[in-house]
């Protein structure tokens, strides 16, 4: 589960949020690309790579895009709050 409080500073204010590569409970961004590849319009990766998000979804559709990339997060980096 991502950590609340280690949130990438990129990320936009939200419901939606990336965790910081160095949040030393293991669950920070390692770059995987999965989620800025499978949803573009939303995660955006940083210069090192890793991931925060750019945009909130606001229809259901984007929400279940967002929520895919959450469950395919092979570290649990992408966290919701909502």
């Amino acid at each position: 589960m991502a950590n609340p409080n280690m949130k990438h500073p990129q990320n936009v204010a939200g419901s939606w949020y990336c965790t910081d590569p160095d949040d030393d409970n293991g669950e920070g961004c390692i770059a995987c690309n999965v989620c800025y590849t499978g949803a573009p319009d939303f995660f955006e990766e940083d210069e090192d790579g890793n991931a925060f998000v750019k945009k909130q979804p606001e229809s259901e559709e984007d929400k279940e895009l967002c929520m895919e990339q959450l469950e395919a997060c092979p570290v649990g980096s992408i966290g919701f709050d909502g």
